[in-house]
């Protein structure tokens, strides 16, 4: 189990790695959402504001009206965030759980290609 500061760490890495990779903030510079993620094993909630492609913010608790929710265990989460896994293999098996328009969840497998291509 994750606790919530290692969660907060793989969020600022994972900030860093999208923010620096110009092909996805060029991939996504028309997209801003506001997404929660859920660890379901300790209750644990993060809010992340993605505008125009890049993560401007991120922090703990649910805070606003999300566009997207996403649900795994706290391990889960933060080796999704560390890149140690690609939650695409997850959320096929159902141990990722996405709740978002069909166009929201094709933009975030289309994200976890290219940030995790070789995972």
């Amino acid at each position: 189990m994750a606790t919530s500061n290692e969660i907060m760490e793989a969020l600022a890495d994972y900030q860093v790695q999208c923010n620096e990779n110009k092909r996805l903030r060029k991939m996504q510079r028309d997209w801003s959402r506001l997404l929660h993620f859920v660890a379901e094993d300790t209750g644990d909630a993060f809010t992340m504001d993605v505008v125009k492609g890049e993560i401007v913010s991120f922090a703990a608790g649910a805070q606003g009206t999300p566009d997207i929710i996403v649900t795994a265990t706290s391990e889960d989460l933060c080796d999704m965030f560390w890149g140690d896994l690609n939650p695409s293999q997850k959320y096929l098996q159902g141990e990722v759980k996405v709740k978002a328009s069909q166009e929201d969840v094709v933009r975030l497998d289309a994200i976890t290609m290219i940030i995790w291509p070789d995972v």
